[in-house]
């Protein structure tokens, strides 16, 4: 598959001015070492415990095993985001859709827009790949991405339950 770019340049004011490079990119194997620190800061986001190597084992995993599609986002040549997706099937539509498992963006550069572009390939990888929907879960109490999944497109479902069964 073709590596997905999306480049574009924006200026940011303030104490400083500076143009920054904003780029999304398909990930591949070649890109461990890039996304391993990000996926670990995503899940102490999450409470749990930081553990570098098993994050690097399991997006390797991933990767290798076409188990998940991964968009890296770079500002200035940097990786500072990344979305992983999960392909899973719609009986009743008979079709694949896209669990938009992981979503995160460095603190520091939060607001500028790397969480929408990140958003916005996904969107365009389930149309590119036939799919019919993304879908997401977050916490209620994540106030950015409530603030701007609807703002993408994505509706609340109000009108089912989910459950879950851990083990």
């Amino acid at each position: 598959m073709q590596p997905l770019l999306v480049p574009c340049e924006k200026v940011y004011s303030g104490a400083k001015t500076k143009i920054m490079k904003t780029k999304i990119q398909l990930a591949n194997i070649s890109h461990i070492e890039e996304i391993a620190p990000l996926f670990d800061a995503y899940r102490v986001f999450y409470h749990k415990p930081s553990d570098i190597e098993g994050a690097k084992q399991f997006i390797s995993d991933r990767i290798k095993n076409d188990q998940s599609v991964i968009f890296i986002a770079y500002l200035n040549d940097k990786a500072v985001g990344f979305t992983q997706l999960y392909p899973i099937f719609s009986s009743t539509r008979m079709k694949r859709m896209w669990l938009l498992n992981d979503l995160y963006v460095n603190t520091e550069v939060r607001k500028t827009g790397l969480g929408k572009l990140l958003l916005e390939a996904a969107q365009n990888h389930c149309k590119n790949t036939n799919g019919c929907s993304v879908i997401l879960e977050t916490e209620k109490s994540n106030i950015i991405g409530n603030h701007l999944y609807p703002k993408m497109g994505f509706e609340l479902d109000n009108d089912h339950n989910y459950y879950s069964w851990d083990i």
